[in-house]
């Protein structure tokens, strides 16, 4: 099942999986210090309702039997819906939850008649990049940005037309 967030209750429990979720996936892919700082400036509950009420983000909780395994955040923006996240707990990957928040996302798309889904994924997130692929998503190249504190995101960006 996955449902909108819709109150500080729900943001803490993204928040806390974003805190699982990075710190198990993410470490060894851009290191403890970038990881720690991109959970507080992109993951806190702050920033997450500071994103619903003043972005225009959505997000998502995706349950399963009770128990919460991951989240979605998304962004329209014209006529795409930037794919901003889309996280499932380690024990519950490669269970087909991935693609089904990922029809979700392709079904919400269709409701705000967008006609495409963007999204940026590490360079490094090679098995998350294959996935993507598999889903119908192209590479469009490079995008390297810097977020502060001397970090960079250095991903590709992959779109999907609807």
């Amino acid at each position: 099942m996955i449902f909108e967030v819709r109150n500080n209750e729900q943001i803490g429990i993204v928040e806390s999986l974003a805190k699982e979720i990075w710190i198990e996936h993410y470490t060894s892919i851009i290191g403890k210090d970038q990881v720690e700082y991109m959970l507080d400036k992109f993951q806190s509950g702050a920033a997450i309702s500071d994103q619903i009420s003043m972005q225009g983000f959505m997000y998502f909780l995706i349950e399963e039997r009770g128990e919460q395994i991951g989240y979605i955040g998304v962004q329209p923006s014209g006529s795409d819906l930037f794919l901003s996240k889309i996280y499932v707990r380690a024990a519950h990957r490669g269970k087909g939850f991935g693609r089904k928040a990922l029809q979700f996302v392709e079904a919400l798309a269709g409701r705000l008649h967008l006609t495409k889904i963007s999204l940026t994924v590490n360079k490094n997130n090679i098995e998350t990049i294959k996935a993507y692929e598999k889903m119908g998503f192209k590479n469009r190249g490079p995008i390297v940005q810097e977020i502060g504190n001397g970090f960079l995101m250095d991903d590709f960006r992959m779109e999907k037309t609807l």
